[in-house]
């Protein structure tokens, strides 16, 4: 595919997730019908259909239209690149610009529109990130950086750079966390090499590897691991505790990967449905990394921005104080119970600490941790409480 031809294949993708279809079927049903199209084609295109969610409605604001064309148009002039260039309609390119898409508006007045925030949303992130807003928002406007995280059962974080650029993967360390290395070119080779095979390096986030970091695992010889989902932080946890690792998920499906990335890491891990948790007894530390609205985790997952609504975030926050309430009965008298989310939102956040302490009496809150994409890594929360 040309460059062209691949801008013309996320314009009618942008249209397609414009009409209401999740970015990710509306990218699975094009490469299903494009056979011509190579790996890097699909790369490239996928890159611009998320660039494109990324900046919405800045780019609709720049290229005239809130359509797939528009969009395209406004996210080329944004990047500095003439939409000209490519818009020739040659080789199977979009159509050359008309009178009215050669004229360039700028960048929107609309603050909030520059900034790619929903307008709804504003106030509480406002409140959230303080005089870090302006600069957060536009950080989630860009592409995240790729991180791994190193598995110390398995060598260490300078082993594992060189592992990596022996597969042709750069890479260099993070100040999130010792563990993490940030892959700065061909990150796509990542699950392909013998440093993933063999259990060396996880595809996990810096600052969520900091968070996991700050769990205090040393002395807990049962942990839990609540809300568990593909396991990051329950195999993150194991190289720093002798203790027994056990994780629990409401939906169990989402832990079918589990067993297969606990073996390649050389961690054991006993897994639990809710029916088997509840005869399980008490924990020294509990890990509820609890399902929220990832707005911290926005540049990696864009299209979550602009699908969240006021009553998604209400019924989030809601289903969190259940996740506290639940994951507070498995930790022992004098353990732990560490609250995480990939949110920047205080409501999600500072609020729902606040309520539980407010509900239930006999616990004491430690340490309280905010990161944000001007930290390096996704947007993380991190509360950790002890039970008196």
């Amino acid at each position: 595919m040309t460059p062209g031809a691949r801008v013309q294949a996320a314009i009618d993708i942008l249209d397609v997730i414009g009409a209401g279809q999740p970015a990710e079927k509306a990218l699975t049903n094009w490469a299903r019908g494009a056979r011509f199209a190579g790996s890097k084609d699909r790369a490239a295109v996928r890159d611009h259909v998320f660039a494109a969610l990324r900046r919405w409605c800045s780019a609709a604001a720049r290229g005239g239209a809130p359509t797939g064309r528009g969009r395209m148009i406004g996210l080329l002039r944004g990047t500095g690149t003439d939409p000209a260039s490519l818009f020739t309609g040659q080789g199977h390119a979009p159509a050359p610009l008309d009178a009215a898409e050669a004229l360039d508006p700028g960048m929107p007045a609309d603050r909030l529109v520059a900034l790619d925030c929903p307008e709804w949303l504003a106030p509480s992130l406002e409140t959230s990130l303080e005089h870090r807003f302006e600069p957060v928002m536009k950080c989630l406007q860009e592409r995240a950086p790729v991180f791994v995280r190193v598995n110390t059962l398995r060598g260490d974080p300078r082993e594992a750079a060189r592992r990596l650029a022996e597969e042709g993967i750069e890479s260099r360390p993070s100040a999130l966390s010792p563990t993490a290395l940030e892959l700065t070119a061909n990150a796509r080779r990542l699950r392909q090499g013998q440093s993933f095979a063999e259990g060396l390096v996880e595809l996990q986030d810096a600052a969520s590897q900091a968070v996991t970091d700050l769990l205090p695992v040393e002395n807990a010889r049962r942990i839990l691991d609540y809300c568990a989902g593909g396991g990051g932080k329950t195999l993150a946890m194991a190289p720093r505790t002798g203790g027994a690792l056990h994780a629990h998920d409401i939906a169990p499906a989402r832990m079918a990967d589990l067993p297969e990335r606990a073996a390649r890491a050389g961690v054991e891990v006993t897994l639990h449905d809710p029916r088997s948790i509840g005869g399980q007894g008490r924990f020294d530390l509990v890990l509820a990394d609890a399902p929220c609205s990832g707005s911290g985790s926005w540049r990696r997952a864009p299209e979550a921005k602009w699908t969240l609504t006021e009553s998604r975030l209400r019924a989030l926050e809601a289903m969190q104080d259940e996740v506290l309430h639940d994951a507070a009965a498995h930790v022992a008298s004098g353990g732990r119970l560490a609250y995480a989310t990939c949110s920047m939102l205080r409501s999600e956040n500072e609020d729902r600490i606040d309520t539980f302490l407010e509900r239930n009496g006999g616990w004491t809150l430690g340490k309280q941790v905010r990161f944000d994409p001007l930290d390096g890594g996704d947007g993380f929360f991190l509360a950790i409480l002890t039970k008196c």
